[in-house]
């Protein structure tokens, strides 16, 4: 049985660079043909705005889906993505 899990992933990007970091963002949500949430923190802090995509995907896609979002999005970020996994609760 593979599993679903719905991922969390947070990272920080220039607030001087958000708007082509979004342009970027939703082409390889595109491009990879993921139904991804994009949401950002209110504010900023030092300069960087926060952004997360939730997504739910079997395990091994998933897997794929933020190799290829990371490489991707790398000249856009300051600093790793943070990818946190939560499952349903029966």
């Amino acid at each position: 049985m593979r599993l679903h899990h719905v991922y969390y992933v947070y990272y920080r990007v220039p607030e001087t660079r958000l708007a082509e970091a979004l342009v970027a963002v939703r082409s390889v949500h595109a491009a990879l043909g993921a139904a991804v949430e994009l949401l950002r923190r209110p504010g900023h802090a030092n300069g960087l705005v926060t952004l997360m995509e939730v997504y739910q995907l079997e395990d091994d896609a998933a897997q794929a889906f933020e190799a290829s979002a990371a490489a991707a999005l790398a000249p856009w970020l300051d600093g790793p993505r943070h990818i946190e996994v939560f499952e349903a609760v029966a």
